[in-house]
């Protein structure tokens, strides 16, 4: 046996498969019993059949390098998964759509009253600094008043168990094609472990997805027209535009393919003529998809299409404007939203945020970087981050400028001691860290994704889970133990 959990350390961090003295926690009992069954040959076999179907599905994912453009990498995959009880997931699960909710009703409400500025429990001083806030949607009514129909909310739990949300993602998030393609690996891998437990399916994902754009439909025809509008292949996710725009069946386009008609209508380029496009799953950031509102000078996106959708002509996912909410300064009032459009309580809290636009907080940041994790407001992969106890004395002086040059523009959160998972390291588990992004889809019902993608810090100690910084994923299970 190679996997003995008596002599598993996971240290002074909450473990999401093992409690202390190598105790499995209740929903991980058979993962745990059987892997510390197997022997150092049928580890291998299982991390060489794991990385055998990453080659030949074609699983990959696009790291940007300053010296030398970019370049693809085999999806980092780890083969023992993550482990959360379904009595535990179904608060996890409410919490997400009471956030996803609370969210929409603000982006609308910015977009038209602005009734939380008026009332003074979001500051007009953050909305006035948002880089992502679109005057070009102020009275724009999208379909059901939904602006963030794909959510990916990133949580993590500390050292007690408790989960937080860390982020929220509205512009365009991703990752949900490595959470379906994970479980894919896992099922050709382990397919002894999915006949013996109840684990929820995540493989329904394409067509919740499917389902929720075509509600979205102006035209009210039987088989709306779905396209998703990526970039290109150059872009660090286009794995992913193509692997659902594949499993949706719908059409993947560049914005060369589609054109707006006189009539306003957006009309796709086809062998038989053009064809008229209901709903678009755009994956390109909003100051690239219409030339004639925003960049000019953008050749991914499509001239007259934000005319269009102001027209109701097509509907758009996620709506342009809703990267407002996507904003690390407006995360930390999404507690106070809550409360105001609700009138509940959050379900799951945010991790403690100070933010650097007050003074005082913004003190205390500067006095304690060595110990902070400082964020720019709107940049995402873990990028522009310092973490604070793992920087140099000059990174922390380089932040302590960028700050006071522009205090609106960084949160500063405690550095966590984020949970850990079992994580194989040659033949035998180690505890890495790692966090997940559940994605939540909203239409004209809101679905929760059972689970999401759990990203693991392969890097010993590491807190950096990002695929595009060095980290890594794993399957994650939602297992109904029928306890509730």
């Amino acid at each position: 046996m190679t996997i003995r959990w008596k002599s598993y350390q996971n240290q002074d961090f909450y473990d999401e498969l093992v409690k202390g003295g190598g105790r499995a926690r209740p929903a991980a009992a058979t993962l745990c019993k059987y892997l510390s069954s197997l022997k150092d040959k049928d580890i291998e076999e299982r991390k060489s059949a794991a990385e055998l179907a990453i080659h030949v599905m074609g699983v990959s994912f696009t790291v940007y390098r300053e010296e030398g453009g970019s370049i693809d990498r085999a999806w980092p995959f780890d083969i023992v998964p993550r482990v959360i009880a379904k009595s535990e997931w179904d608060r996890i699960e409410a919490g997400l759509k009471q956030r996803v909710t609370a969210l929409n009703m603000f982006i609308d409400d910015l977009y038209h009253e602005q009734r939380i500025v008026k009332d003074n429990v979001f500051p007009r001083e953050v909305l006035e600094g948002s880089k992502n806030f679109r005057p070009e949607c102020v009275g724009v009514n999208p379909p059901l008043n939904i602006w963030a129909h794909i959510c990916g909310s990133d949580l993590v739990r500390d050292k007690n168990g408790t989960v937080y949300v860390l982020e929220d993602n509205l512009r365009v998030p991703s990752g949900v094609s490595y959470m379906l393609e994970n479980r894919l690996v896992m099922k050709r891998v382990f397919p002894e472990l999915f006949e013996n437990q109840n684990i929820l399916p995540v493989d329904n994902y394409p067509s919740q997805l499917f389902d929720m754009l075509t509600s979205l439909s102006p035209r009210k025809v039987e088989n709306p027209e779905v396209v998703v509008l990526t970039p290109g292949i150059y872009n660090s996710a286009y794995f992913e535009h193509a692997y659902l725009a594949q499993q949706m069946g719908a059409e993947l386009v560049q914005g060369s393919d589609l054109v707006v008609g006189d009539d306003d209508c957006v009309y796709m380029k086809t062998i038989d003529g053009l064809q008229q496009v209901d709903v678009i799953y755009r994956r390109i950031d909003d100051e690239f998809i219409d030339p004639e509102v925003f960049r000019s000078d953008s050749t991914l996106g499509v001239p007259g299409l934000m005319r269009a959708w102001r027209a109701g002509k097509v509907a758009l996912a996620n709506a342009p404007g809703a990267g407002v909410a996507d904003d690390k300064v407006v995360y930390a009032f999404v507690p106070k939203m809550i409360r105001y459009y609700l009138d509940q309580d959050p379900i799951i809290e945010n991790v403690p945020t100070y933010l650097c636009m007050h003074k005082e907080e913004r003190d205390y940041v500067i006095a304690n970087l060595s110990k902070l994790v400082v964020k720019p407001a709107n940049e995402s992969g873990g990028y522009g981050m310092l973490v604070g106890p793992h920087s140099t004395k000059k990174e922390i002086e380089k932040f302590a400028r960028l700050i006071k040059n522009n205090p609106r523009n960084y949160i500063a959160q405690p550095t966590l001691a984020l949970s850990t998972t079992p994580t194989l390291v040659d033949l035998h588990v180690e505890p890495r860290h790692v966090d997940l992004r559940p994605f939540t889809l909203s239409g004209d019902q809101i679905t929760t994704t059972a689970g999401g993608l759990t990203r693991v810090a392969l890097r010993k100690g590491s807190l950096v889970v990002n695929s595009s910084q060095g980290g890594g994923s794993k399957d994650t299970w939602i297992v109904d133990t029928g306890e509730t």
